[in-house]
């Protein structure tokens, strides 16, 4: 089988996720290609017709991700939980979705500074589908409390209600241990930081990665923070996504090679 494979979203022309696909097919032994299809907000009724016309499976982007709920037959209990959806694949003519964001970021976050979630407080910033999987996350592997800051401030009370230890708006008075920037970096308005409670032990995470370096993380960087950008949650997301489609174990830190 010609895997016939992509991504969707708004905007993907700098999508590292075929590349990714591509390294995934090779270390499964499979063939096929990957390509990146533009889809705005107003297509979004139509991804479900794009996906079984011309793909077998396809990672799912902003500002896709909760839209993409609608256009599957069935979808995991993370992705329902979350109301987002990071991955598609054809099954029989059924369009499964799921969502690995939350996984593949505790696995990025791991990889690089072991346990640092567990009793941890920590602030998310943004209240879309990237943030619901990552406090989603948080709360199941036992975050002692996670804030949530968004522009939109209803948004952050119904992520919010959701689930035990969260609440919208910043908890400033606590040390944080862990914060995380989940707002698109095209999207982003005058870049803000929470840098009241940080400390050299707390992790900044940008889950952007164009550039490397965002002037968030910088800010926190200069602050003698640890930092990491989103480049490999990308690609432990990536390997979760396509262990799936395949059934075959592929490894994250090996992904993260092939686009470093």
């Amino acid at each position: 089988m010609e895997w016939r494979l992509g991504v969707v979203g708004s905007p993907v022309a700098h999508s590292l996720s075929p590349a990714l696909h591509e390294a995934g097919l090779a270390r499964a032994g499979l063939t096929g290609h990957s390509v990146r299809r533009e889809v705005a907000p107003a297509e979004a009724s139509r991804l479900r017709e794009l996906v079984l016309a011309e793909f077998d499976a396809v990672a799912v982007t902003a500002p896709l991700k909760g839209r993409a709920l609608d256009a599957c037959d069935e979808v995991t209990e993370v992705a329902r939980r979350t109301a987002s959806v990071n991955g598609i694949v054809v099954r029989e003519g059924r369009l499964v979705g799921e969502s690995t964001d939350g996984a593949g970021f505790l696995d990025a976050l791991a990889a690089a500074y072991g346990e640092v979630v567990g009793d941890a407080h920590v602030v998310v910033l943004g209240a879309g589908g990237a943030a619901r999987a990552v406090v989603d996350a948080l709360v199941e592997a036992g975050a002692a409390s996670v804030s949530v800051v968004a522009r939109r401030p209803e948004a952050a009370e119904r992520l919010a209600a959701g689930y035990p230890r969260v609440h919208p708006g910043a908890l400033v008075y606590r040390p944080v241990g862990v914060v995380v920037n989940t707002v698109p970096a095209h999207a982003r308005g005058p870049e803000g930081a929470i840098l009241q409670g940080t400390s050299a032990d707390t992790v900044a995470v940008d889950l952007a990665y164009e550039p490397r370096e965002t002037p968030w993380l910088a800010r926190y960087a200069a602050a003698g923070c640890r930092t990491q950008n989103g480049l490999a949650m990308l690609c432990y997301t990536a390997a979760r996504l396509m262990s799936g489609w395949w059934g075959v174990a592929l490894d994250g830190a090996e992904l993260l090679e092939v686009v470093r």
